[in-house]
């Protein structure tokens, strides 16, 4: 062998070793909706590029939010990156629990993450998650059948014309609801659906004074309208519910109606996915007329626990998966329908994805969202279908489940809501707001 033969060699040992040194395996909890299983099916152009390898905890969203708050609040160290969203996001920032991510590379461009994005997703002007795709929600209704039902849908519509037109295109001996909304117990599931709409109806978690304000009429209004609607149009069993359920029923071409995440438009206009997919129209979260609609404002995004061993592996993933390039690599794939939605302005601005059927009702659902004044009443908290306190988690939670009890029929909507008000007022009692 001659001595540049063997220098060429020597090099390209050394060069394999430092990759296998510094290549890592990272692990990663997320939630098993579909943006997050498509990126999965990606990963192995994250590890061409870096060398890293993933390891996916895949989750459903109530089981996701309990493994990844235990984990963090414990210093488990399971996971190197998190999937969490606007709720924890501030709050695990401020407890210094999170890794901060302003350092992110000039050619990742965080000025082009949305305002409403990045704000929600940052505390003290620091991003401590990256979103992976942001979202509102919005209604998605059957063309079709609301033509058959002899209406016509509005742009932005009220709550009395959505019940209406939910009775008029049931047809249960085809097994076709009106509408299909969430009741799954879980202050994520079922619990951010109800306040979101509620918010329209006037209600509020508390007043100014951290008073629990479930013994209202506000409450009672938003409450005994959803159930009435739901028992009449709604699917059987619809107490528990939560999206995935839903979008299976609406792609099985089983509700008329369907008010959720903007995300869910990719798939029920998927052909490959959807019976309906050629059917399918949009319209913004219904209204009573007070000024407030009923769609919520939320992100799923990619955080790093502080502690991880492996922060410059994660770093690099957060920026392949949320990048503008990434949105390219699935549109090059699957078709700009299918690209994560909601996260950046350059995708809006985007006359290829200004082609799609769904973007401009998704971003007028996002602006349309305001966390900072979310309730007709003044309130004391941040947020449209949470209250960004560390206590709401665990006191949204035990009210969903009595909300959800009501849906089923295993108590009244007035035995419900008192036990809301006493669940929420000893709650905050004891975390010493009252």
């Amino acid at each position: 062998m001659s001595i540049k033969t063997k220098l060429f060699a020597a090099t390209a040992l050394s060069l394999f070793s430092v990759s296998a040194l510094t290549a890592e395996t990272i692990t990663i909890a997320t939630v098993n909706n579909g943006d997050m299983i498509r990126m999965q099916g990606y990963t192995d152009d994250f590890t061409a590029k870096t060398g890293h390898k993933v390891e996916w905890v895949t989750l459903e969203e109530n089981v996701l939010r309990q493994r990844v708050t235990t984990d963090i609040s414990t210093k488990g160290g399971a996971f190197d990156i998190m999937t969490i969203g606007m709720y924890e996001t501030p709050i695990w920032g401020a407890n210094g629990w999170l890794v901060g991510l302003n350092d992110l590379s000039a050619e990742y461009d965080a000025a082009d993450i949305l305002p409403a994005m990045a704000g929600g997703l940052s505390h003290d002007g620091t991003l401590f998650a990256a979103p992976f795709y942001g979202e509102s929600s919005m209604i998605m209704y059957r063309a079709d059948l609301m033509e058959a039902a002899g209406l016509e849908m509005p742009d932005a519509p009220s709550w009395s014309f959505i019940a209406k037109a939910a009775r008029k295109m049931t047809d249960r001996e085809n097994d076709v609801n009106g509408i299909c909304l969430r009741g799954k117990a879980g202050w994520g599931e079922g619990g951010a659906f109800i306040t979101a709409m509620s918010n329209s109806f006037g209600a509020r978690w508390f007043d100014e004074e951290w008073n629990a304000q479930f013994d209202t009429r506000e409450w009672s209004d938003t409450l005994n309208f959803f159930v009435n609607m739901m028992d009449d149009a709604g699917p059987a069993g619809y107490a528990t519910n939560g999206f995935n359920e839903n979008l299976s029923l609406f792609q099985q071409g089983k509700c008329g109606m369907w008010i959720d995440a903007t995300v869910a438009a990719s798939f029920v206009t998927n052909p490959a996915d959807s019976t309906v997919a050629d059917k399918v129209s949009f319209a913004l979260a219904p209204d009573t007329g007070l000024g407030k609609r009923s769609n919520w404002l939320w992100a799923w995004a990619l955080a790093i626990p502080a502690g991880t061993q492996k922060e410059a592996a994660a770093k690099e993933f957060i920026e392949w998966a949320t990048s503008k390039e990434y949105i390219d690599l699935v549109a090059s794939k699957e078709g700009w329908a299918n690209v994560p939605p909601g996260a950046r302005t350059s995708l809006y601005n985007n006359p290829e994805y200004q082609k799609v059927p769904f973007a401009q009702m998704t971003l007028n659902s996002i602006l349309s969202a305001n966390p900072q004044s979310s309730t007709v009443e003044p309130s004391p908290y941040v947020g449209v279908q949470f209250a960004a306190i560390p206590e709401f988690a665990g006191i949204a939670t035990e009210v969903s489940q009595e909300f959800s009890a009501a849906y089923a029929g295993q108590q009244t909507v007035e035995e419900a809501l008192a036990k809301a008000q006493a669940i929420t007022n000893e709650a905050m009692e004891a975390a010493g707001y009252r």
